[in-house]
């Protein structure tokens, strides 16, 4: 049995993971362009080996984040049709989550409204 204490925890689970992505995204932009400024600059091999270390690491950190943003995204979109079916419709945290989910959904280019 879904409740709004379960919807709200998925919703706010779900934001906390694009916030995430878009960390992960920027921290990707600083490092490439760290690592290009050290190439340009000819920094010492083993300082720049490190730093492709750090950028690939961060690299990697997206496509994990994505996938769980897709599982949580599932998640909440089952815990809404579950209160949706029950009949509380009304509820400003159904409301939240309604909007959460179509906020990933654009994210991930769907453009599907299942809500």
């Amino acid at each position: 049995m879904a409740t709004m204490r379960n919807l709200k925890i998925k919703t706010s689970t779900s934001k906390r993971i694009v916030k995430e992505l878009h960390s992960y995204e920027k921290e990707v932009e600083r490092e490439a362009a760290k690592t290009s400024d050290m190439k340009d600059k000819g920094a010492d091999p083993y300082d720049l080996k490190q730093q492709e270390n750090v950028l690939a690491e961060s690299r990697m950190m997206i496509p994990d984040c994505h996938k769980r943003l897709e599982a949580a995204l599932a998640d909440l979109k089952a815990t809404l049709a579950e209160l949706e079916e029950s009949g509380e419709t009304e509820e400003p945290e159904i409301d939240d989550a309604r909007t959460t989910v179509s906020e990933v959904e654009q994210l991930f280019g769907k453009g599907d409204d299942d809500a």
